[in-house]
């Protein structure tokens, strides 16, 4: 008959027999039968006041009548076992899959066609974060959602501080939290890694403790330490904030957004604790206007407003059906197919990144932008300075080092149209009310 040796509560069993060890169990006249099918073995165990005593042990009549006498005696539930050896599942072959295999396909942004406004506010974004973002507001099933997060393959890499939750720029003190930059005034050396701009999606039904982070509280309380977990706002740092369906959410979260975008900076309030980190980021919504409007307070801070609407042309809809149904048979194969047209983008947004220093505008020109701002009665000067800083971009998207008045015509709708309003129920204008604008103050006109 063949053997096993378990290991029970304390006790070890060797072949038929058991030795308990285990004596500070609290349940009397319990019976646990283990069943060993494969051996032939069965183990019987009863718990008494001694502890776990094997029935079996023994041979012949005298362990059966231990064995009734224990049955007769015992009063508790039966616990079945099986002692016997798992059987191991036959060697299959591993396969090694990569993180790229594993992650959700997304759509190459140069495969997206037409929508040429909503994607050339997307790239100026890129080449210039400082611009603020964009709003883009249309019809359902345009393709929105679908071109922003295609976004993700065009992000270059930035520089920042290895192990920081925030992102922290080794450089740059306002990009810095609070902890690299006592580090830095210690004259601390930094570890420095490069990795690629987050995108960082904020959910509708994100509660505000997930979106700012929050602190723990017991760790406050016993040990005297902040500690932080940080949220989404400080994982979007020097990255992009990305809210779809930005005109449903909450009011509550509008006012967090409303707040870190105003001052660069979020604050958490917790129980008499205060921790503030950076949180720059580009933030990106969309929406259908159908389904509510904006609130003003939050439709200023985005720095440009892109429009789209659904393709009239029955050659361009038969083609982006097409195009999806190639994607959704075979992603990677779709991807390679655009793989060369990406990298070219790739390498000229990097390129307008590198030469958007070098790239000026003319005085002329910056007064007839101030001028089309004033007689528009833009409020503020926040028109004014997205205008300017979207025209460089587009300058040295183009390859050029200096603005000019096209380049401004290009992208001054999608920086005043969302800024006109004064009444909530007027529409949004399309454009045509700037570019008559300028056309009158340039005396340029497509």
């Amino acid at each position: 008959m063949a053997s096993a040796v378990v290991s029970l509560a304390g006790g070890v069993a060797v072949g038929r027999c058991f030795v308990a060890a285990a004596t500070e169990l609290p349940v009397h006249n319990k019976l646990d039968t283990s069943s060993h099918h494969h051996a032939g073995i069965v183990c019987v165990k009863r718990w008494n006041k001694e502890g776990l005593v094997d029935l079996q042990s023994g041979s012949g009549r005298k362990c059966r009548e231990r064995r009734r006498s224990s049955r007769k005696r015992s009063c508790g539930a039966i616990q079945v076992t099986n002692v016997a050896t798992p059987i191991k599942p036959p060697a299959t072959e591993s396969k090694t899959i990569t993180s790229k295999d594993t992650q959700r396909p997304i759509f190459p942004f140069t495969a997206i066609v037409g929508q040429e406004e909503m994607k050339l506010c997307l790239i100026l974004n890129v080449i210039d974060p400082k611009i603020g973002g964009v709003m883009i507001m249309g019809d359902r099933g345009t393709g929105k959602s679908t071109t922003v997060r295609a976004l993700v393959d065009l992000l270059p890499e930035i520089k920042v501080v290895a192990g920081d939750p925030f992102n922290s720029d080794p450089e740059d003190p306002e990009l810095m939290s609070e902890e690299i930059r006592l580090r830095v005034e210690d004259n601390q050396e930094l570890p420095v890694v490069s990795t690629k701009i987050n995108m960082v999606d904020l959910p509708l039904g994100a509660t505000e403790d997930r979106v700012c982070g929050t602190i723990d509280i017991e760790k406050a309380l016993t040990e005297g330490v902040r500690a932080f977990e940080p949220g989404l706002l400080a994982k979007a740092n020097r990255g992009i904030l990305y809210v779809d369906e930005v005109n449903l959410l909450d009011d509550h979260l509008v006012d967090v957004l409303l707040d870190a975008a105003a001052s660069g900076w979020n604050t958490v309030e917790r129980e008499g604790i205060s921790i503030s980190h950076p949180a720059r980021f580009i933030l990106i919504g969309s929406g259908n206007p159908e389904e509510g409007e904006l609130r003003p307070q939050l439709l200023d801070r985005f720095g440009m407003h892109a429009q789209v609407g659904t393709v009239k042309e029955a050659e361009l809809r038969v083609k982006i059906v097409e195009e999806r149904g190639m994607f959704d048979q075979d992603p990677k194969s779709f991807r390679n197919r655009y793989s060369t047209p990406q990298e070219e983008l790739r390498t000229q947004i990097l390129e307008a990144r590198a030469c958007l220093s070098k790239v000026k505008i003319p005085q002329d020109l910056r007064v007839k932008i101030s001028q089309v701002c004033s007689e528009l009665d833009v409020d503020g000067l926040r028109g004014d300075i997205v205008s300017n800083r979207a025209a460089k971009a587009l300058a040295a998207f183009r390859g050029r080092d200096e603005v000019t008045p096209q380049d401004i015509l290009t992208v001054i709708p999608n920086c005043l149209r969302h800024r006109l309003r004064k009444d909530p129920l007027e529409s949004m204008d399309s454009g045509t009310m700037v570019v008559d604008k300028f056309s009158e103050v340039f005396g340029f006109s497509l």
